[in-house]
């Protein structure tokens, strides 16, 4: 199969992928969603009408604007126009609960708010919230006036603004350890300088072919839905936009639209490999899958190998690091299972992973301590929080991921545990500090620790740990229901246990080791 020809020093921003591929291949296919197809020429001349509306509303180099809603194609030609004038895109995940759409609007000064069709409501709720937020509908049906209507009143002509590689181009919110989102900066240079150093050590999974077509179905709220589509576009792919993760239609999507590569997290392929049309489909087109966000069971592995029969690649990463900066090759995949296929796999080209101890020294091969990395796609900060970013980014751009874990004497990388306390659950990062903020306002609630114990759909559970005001006998579902009022359900507890009181050391601080150790007993490592 042939290869791309795309040099990427010919795309040293985002704002210049558009105009490469209009010129390269202008008729060949950008994005397709429900039936809407854009090719290349289209996609660029879309991305500057966006950008010259954004222009008119009065938005400069380094304003923010906010996407929120489900995945769309128009989310891309907007986030690429934007990218065109320096406007910053902070997509905001669907599923949260309107106070935390609205701090996280709030926190990134966002000028304007783009809203899908399925958020209308919690939009209206933010938008009382911040009245001087413009709101534009991403589809008709709504007060708002639409996107289209919006983007066509504007010339498609290039803005020729420049732009700067280390400018910031995109604001991931990560959950926060101290309850509130931190949002981490993506630079041009942190989003595209790894493709330029991957393709100086050519891995098969990793290029891409004029031919190549990628579905785009994990939320455009995470790096691995934003991430994964620009990769495709970068690349001159076509890209299958999904409106949302649905198992019945991602084999659909194999089938019909003849998709050779594709970024999924073990639950969502769970899922899809055990719908019962899953062994009927022919996926001789697919070439790659690309999975990662949490670990993998072996069992499930094999099954999906069996099933699918193509390429496996793990993906480690987290939004700090623009995605991945660790894969596990699929010629480590063994369907008979092997030492490695526990890895997360071998540093990208150009990065340097390093395990550390609580001082900073480096550990020798086979200790567990924390992984440290160090690579040109590490966040240029995070926003507004100077303290934050240099307890996670030192001055020498080492960046401490919180994963504790360990390098064996070949260089591979295995996960351990986590230092820090974060629960992945379905591939949603969920912080205990968060999901405690919100039981702790329960009056029936003394005291709340929140763990991940293993689930065997969703790799980890979130379970709240209660100590009961005296004299009162809480309800798990009453506790379970107000959670939910306040934070978004994926990160609500699914299950609740009583203690009289919750364990501590002599400094007061909370022992969850030994909450979480019952649950997890008689496993090898403390991630699912």
């Amino acid at each position: 199969m042939a290869q791309t020809s795309v040099d990427f020093n010919a795309i040293p921003t985002l704002a210049d992928a558009p105009r490469f591929h209009a010129r390269e291949r202008p008729g060949a296919v950008a994005l397709t969603f429900e039936g809407r197809q854009t090719t290349y020429a289209q996609f660029d001349a879309a991305s500057n009408q966006a950008a010259q509306a954004l222009l008119a509303e009065g938005l400069k180099k380094g304003d923010r604007i906010a996407y929120l809603g489900k995945n769309s194609d128009h989310y891309f030609e907007l986030l690429f126009g934007a990218a065109k004038i320096g406007v910053i895109m902070a997509p905001i995940g669907w599923r949260l609960a309107p106070p935390e759409i609205a701090y996280i609007a709030g926190d990134a000064q966002a000028r304007m708010l783009f809203v899908g069709p399925e958020v209308l409501e919690p939009a209206r709720k933010v938008a009382a919230e911040l009245p001087d937020l413009k709101v534009v509908a991403m589809e008709p049906g709504s007060e708002w006036p639409t996107y289209e209507a919006w983007r066509d009143a504007q010339p498609a002509k290039d803005p020729a603004v420049e732009i700067d590689e280390r400018d910031v181009a995109v604001q991931l919110y990560t959950s926060g350890t101290t309850g509130r989102p931190k949002g981490a900066m993506l630079s041009h240079l942190n989003i595209l300088g790894g493709r330029r150093r991957a393709q100086e050590t050519p891995m098969s999974w990793n290029q891409w072919a004029p031919e190549d077509i990628s579905l785009v179905a994990m939320p455009v709220g995470h790096i691995g839905g934003t991430g994964w589509g620009i990769v495709g576009l970068v690349n001159g792919a076509k890209g299958v936009v999904a409106r949302e993760f649905d198992p019945f239609k991602v084999l659909d999507y194999i089938e019909h639209d003849r998709v050779s590569k594709m970024f999924m997290v073990p639950a969502a392929l769970q899922i899809v490999v055990r719908q019962p049309r899953a062994r009927e489909v022919d996926y001789s087109r697919l070439k790659y899958i690309l999975y990662g966000a949490s670990p993998i069971p072996l069992d499930l592995l094999r099954e999906c190998m069996e099933v699918f029969g193509c390429g496996f690649v793990q993906q480690y990463g987290m939004t700090e690091t623009c995605g991945t900066i660790v894969y596990l090759p699929p010629e480590d995949h063994d369907p008979a299972g092997n030492a490695r296929m526990r890895a997360a796999g071998l540093p990208m080209p150009g990065v340097e992973i390093k395990v550390v101890d609580e001082t900073g020294a480096s550990l020798p091969p086979n200790t567990v301590g924390e992984v440290a990395v160090r690579s040109v796609s590490n966040m240029a900060g995070y926003w507004r929080l100077p303290d934050a970013t240099a307890a996670t980014v030192a001055a020498d751009g080492w960046l401490r991921t919180g994963d504790a874990g360990y390098l064996d004497e070949d260089g591979y990388l295995f996960i351990h545990d986590r230092v820090k306390d974060m629960i992945i659950s379905g591939a949603e990062n969920i912080y205990p500090a968060e999901v405690e903020s919100a039981v702790y306002g329960h009056p029936d609630v003394a005291e709340v620790a929140v763990i991940g114990v293993p689930d065997d759909k969703w790799g980890e559970s979130v379970k709240a740990i209660v100590a009961p005001k005296p004299g009162t006998s809480p309800d798990p579902e009453d506790i379970i229901a107000f959670a939910r009022t306040r934070i978004a359900g994926f990160k609500a507890p699914k299950s609740v246990d009583f203690i009289d009181a919750l364990p501590r050391n002599a400094s007061g601080k909370i022992l969850r080791r030994e909450l979480r150790e019952p649950y997890w007993a008689g496993r090898t490592r403390r991630v699912n």
